[in-house]
């Protein structure tokens, strides 16, 4: 965005209310997109993906030539450490909820498993997908962004 087409964006306080657990997965689960973040060469790599919520687990369908794909390939049990965040952030007045997860993704093998997720989750890129991984949440944190009280007010 250049200076020239800056747009105004209401001001006013905000304030973020923690969500617990439970709220912070079903608000993950009510959108389709997200950010899968791994270690790659030791240095934090960020991928945009789409998504299903199965279980309470995340699965996210890549490629063969995936980094995310070769990493998790590589990794013993329990899989390798991985962050997802999702959100729904209104642009104009920045209200909404954003969730993160931190847990360990592991490729999916069953066949019948990975036939499932090829069926019910369709990559938004027109790229073969013959993976699946699936990340299993540790931890999860969410917060929503409210408008904020003006002081004084009833």
């Amino acid at each position: 965005m250049t200076i020239d087409n800056l747009q105004t964006v209401p001001t006013g306080p905000r304030r973020s209310v923690e969500l617990d657990s439970d709220e912070a997965l079903r608000l993950l689960g009510s959108v389709s997109f997200g950010r899968v973040v791994f270690t790659r060469q030791a240095l934090p790599t960020v991928r945009p993906v789409n998504h299903l919520l199965d279980g309470g687990d995340i699965v996210i369908r890549t490629h063969e030539g995936a980094a995310l794909t070769s990493r998790t390939r590589q990794a013993g049990a329990p899989g390798v450490v991985v962050a997802y965040e999702a959100d729904a952030i209104d642009p104009h007045t920045h209200l909404g909820w954003s969730v993160v997860v931190t847990g360990y993704a592991h490729l999916v093998t069953d066949p019948h498993e990975l036939a499932r997720y090829q069926a019910l989750l369709h990559p938004w890129v027109n790229q073969t997908m013959d993976y699946a991984v699936r990340i299993h949440p540790d931890l999860i944190t969410g917060v929503r962004l409210t408008a904020a009280e003006e002081p004084g007010a009833a």
